[in-house]
């Protein structure tokens, strides 16, 4: 038996390396430009996924509405199990909702987590905080930052984003309660910031108030573009699911506004209310979910644009936007059908699309890859080389780069992005005041290839 135990597991380790080194079968492919989009299953057998996160240790970070929190193995699709929440209450739409991680999650391994629990009988939402363990592969110390947030069994958003200032912004759904989505006093139908501790920032639009932005039905989509732009998808009721540039202090009308101003009564409400219209809106109605931004070389037409997962419409669509980032110009769409109902999208540092269905039964983790990409950097000492100086910088540094619009991406240690931008001319000024003292790596991209050097902040 001893023999027949060992033999088992070596044949297991085998079969583990080999699902690690092989392509995962193709269940779909599909064109963007002239490239090539595979599209496969990493995980399978899953509930409801409802966030998914790429972590600082290269694993995939995953919320389940039915209260599971896991780590999933990328390359081997293996799921680790870290935490069963246990005062969640999973009802109708409610449970374990949106997740973000501790950026310095190194020194502070904070995950943050939104969800639905039962107080003397009421369902009612919260953020807590967990502090995760790489031996235990465990979430403990739970430590509720905000609750108390009035909900029901729809409508209750919620995506986390944490900024660079170290500030979280929370999406919170209404609750079917309208007239609190308009409630100054009411954390119902807002986008909250709040610090890291959970306390007020002090540069809130409305001083003691976590309130950033009010006026929303249910939120479930939130994104910082790499020049701080934020954006957020909202459900709309029977019309006008919406696309909303996030501005501190504004309101995006609900209930009084449905979409634009452009009714009588709508518009009289938007100019004495401060109302930032939607980008776009959708009617008939599309469910829109998660949203994140792609700028990756491995699918070149999909750079410098929103990418939407949609519940009703069951299909990815990508929204490019104007210069400015004040107009969305196109609607394409992806996988029709193909995987049903998506919620939770996220993308990967090899320029790989994660997204997360959320049918019910058997739901999967499906990855869009461009398999004939080979990332530059394995080449970067043979593309070209660029000066940078001085080094160690302090508030500024130039990069001289061999040809115009370059990619410039600073990274931490942990190889996570903490400053872009795209230099126009072969000269370029990055702005170092917002980053740490401490040791980085600057990252330049052009069509030639790419290159890195070390950058040093005192």
């Amino acid at each position: 038996m001893k023999l027949l135990r060992n033999s088992m597991l070596a044949f297991g380790a085998i079969g583990l390396a080999l699902s690690a080194g092989a392509q995962a079968p193709a269940l779909a492919t599909f064109t963007v430009g002239t490239t090539t989009v595979t599209a496969s299953a990493l995980a399978t057998g899953r509930s409801h996924i409802w966030e998914l996160v790429w972590g600082p240790d290269n694993f995939l970070w995953m919320t389940e509405r039915g209260g599971r929190i896991s780590r999933v193995d990328p390359a081997t699709g293996q799921v680790l199990p870290l935490l069963a929440v246990p005062d969640m209450t999973p009802t109708g739409e409610s449970g374990l909702l949106g997740m973000a991680l501790h950026p310095d999650f190194a020194t502070l391994p904070y995950v943050y987590v939104v969800y639905n629990y039962t107080e003397a009988g009421n369902l009612k939402e919260k953020l807590v905080r967990f502090t995760y363990s790489a031996a235990a592969n465990s979430l403990t110390a739970p430590l509720v930052l905000l609750g108390n947030i009035p909900a029901t069994t729809t409508h209750s958003g919620s995506r986390l984003l944490i900024l660079p200032d170290r500030t979280l912004l929370m999406t919170t759904g209404d609750a079917q309660l309208k007239p609190e989505a308009q409630n100054g006093a009411s954390l119902n139908g807002k986008i909250l910031r709040l610090s890291l501790d959970g306390s007020v920032p002090a540069d809130n639009p409305t001083p003691g108030s976590l309130v950033f932005t009010l006026g929303h039905r249910n939120p479930q989509g939130l994104v910082r573009l790499p020049d701080g732009r934020l954006y957020s998808s909202e459900h709309g009721p029977s019309t006008d699911d919406e696309i909303n540039k996030i501005e501190p202090g504004r309101n995006y009308g609900w209930p009084n506004v449905e979409g634009n101003c452009n009714l009588t009564n709508e518009a009289t409400f938007c100019a004495a209310n401060n109302v930032r219209e939607p980008l776009t809106t959708w009617t008939p109605t599309i469910a829109p979910a998660g949203l994140t931004y792609y700028d990756h070389p491995a699918i070149t037409g999909w750079r410098g644009t929103l990418l939407l997962a949609t519940l009703k419409h069951q299909r990815l669509v990508q929204l490019p936007l104007s210069p400015a980032g004040d107009a969305i110009t196109a609607r394409n769409e992806f996988l029709a059908g193909t995987f049903g109902r998506l919620r939770s999208i996220c993308v990967s540092p090899a320029g790989k699309v994660y997204l997360g269905t959320t049918n019910g039964t058997n739901d999967r983790i499906i990855v869009l890859e461009n398999r004939a990409y080979v990332a530059t950097s394995t080449r970067a000492a043979a593309d070209f080389s660029f000066d940078l100086f001085p080094n160690p910088s302090q508030r500024q540094a130039t990069v001289r780069l061999p040809q115009p619009n370059a990619l410039l991406t600073v990274r931490d240690l942990l190889g996570r992005a903490v400053l872009t931008q795209r230099a126009a001319s072969t000269t370029a000024t990055l702005d170092l005041s917002t980053l740490r003292s401490g040791t980085y790596v600057l990252q330049a991209q052009t069509t030639v290839g790419s290159a890195t050097r070390q950058l040093v902040v005192e």
